[in-house]
């Protein structure tokens, strides 16, 4: 990372920071980006040593990393086209929303040729086997999670501790259920996080990236599916949920009342408004990403 750092500032290629954030993030425009890329490298490598080591080069272990990798891509040319290409706003929403479209088919296609389940089901409520239903769900799972840990990805520090607790929460629930594959991934990334935020503390000396924050939200909807407990995303990942909906309640509430709820969106900026530091921010949501994922553990394992 420091290497990959120097190379950036070397060559002038940093982070542009958007007019409409906080008037104070302006000083981190320049501040090098797509350390996610570096997660991601350290995360396949693991991925690939230990799961031959192990004799679990499964096609589990396999398609979630390759998920990872290909949500990566996708971030890794929206951040390509923001950094070295000087356009703010990277690839165009349509654009984007394609391809996050075409992964989740791929793993699609892959989950079916393993011949698992197309079974959705509410818990206590309703079980149905609908391979259309599954897809449906399963894209808009993959796609949904992946927006909502990239709106996460705000502020120095946020994600990287939050996603390590998610990850370290699956890992915990794959041990469990003896699924050692999925295992080894949850603790590669989490072993990458633990190392990126070292670097990426405030005050930041690097960004994760759409590289990063894609990959990482696909990577956890890819994981609760495989473990069959994809409804424990709303508990265990309920602060990417909460940023999510505080952008989509402020974009109702001002198209049909004229009035804002939050003074900015995600919900992490409104905090900033109001006069929390980033630090602050920080350990408050990681306490409740923690009390969440430890909830979860409690009751349903």
């Amino acid at each position: 990372m420091p290497f990959f750092i120097g190379y950036l500032i070397a060559h002038k290629e940093g982070q542009s920071i958007r007019e409409v954030g906080p008037k104070w993030h302006k000083k981190k425009s320049g501040t090098p980006t797509m350390g996610g890329l570096l997660i991601i490298i350290a995360m396949t490598i693991t991925n690939l040593w230990v799961g031959a080591w192990q004799n679990q080069l499964t096609h589990s272990l396999i398609i979630i990393t390759l998920v990872i990798i290909l949500y990566g891509g996708i971030g890794f040319i929206d951040d390509f086209i923001k950094v070295f290409k000087k356009r703010n706003l990277g690839l165009k929403a349509l654009q984007k929303l394609v391809l996050q479209i075409i992964v989740a088919f791929i793993f699609l296609y892959v989950y079916a040729t393993d011949q698992l389940p197309f079974n959705f089901t509410i818990p206590g409520i309703w079980s149905i086997d609908s391979v259309i239903i599954f897809v449906l769900f399963t894209v808009f799972w993959l796609v949904g999670f992946s927006n909502a840990t990239n709106l996460t990805d705000g502020i120095d520090g946020l994600l990287g501790g939050l996603a390590t607790i998610s990850y370290g929460t699956y890992g915990i629930i794959a041990l469990n259920q003896n699924r050692i594959d999925i295992a080894i991934v949850c603790f590669s990334v989490v072993g990458g996080l633990l190392a990126f935020l070292i670097f990426n503390h405030k005050p930041a000396k690097i960004f994760m990236g759409d590289v990063g924050s894609l990959a990482l939200g696909a990577g956890l909807a890819v994981i609760a599916i495989l473990l069959g407990r994809y409804w424990s995303l709303l508990l265990i990942g309920l602060v990417y949920v909460l940023e999510t909906a505080s952008v989509m309640l402020q974009v109702f509430s001002f198209k049909v009342f004229h009035k804002r709820i939050f003074k900015m969106t995600p919900v992490h900026h409104h905090f900033e408004m109001v006069g929390w530091n980033e630090w602050k921010i920080d350990i408050v949501f990681w306490i409740i990403g923690i009390v969440c994922s430890g909830i979860y553990l409690i009751l349903f394992i």
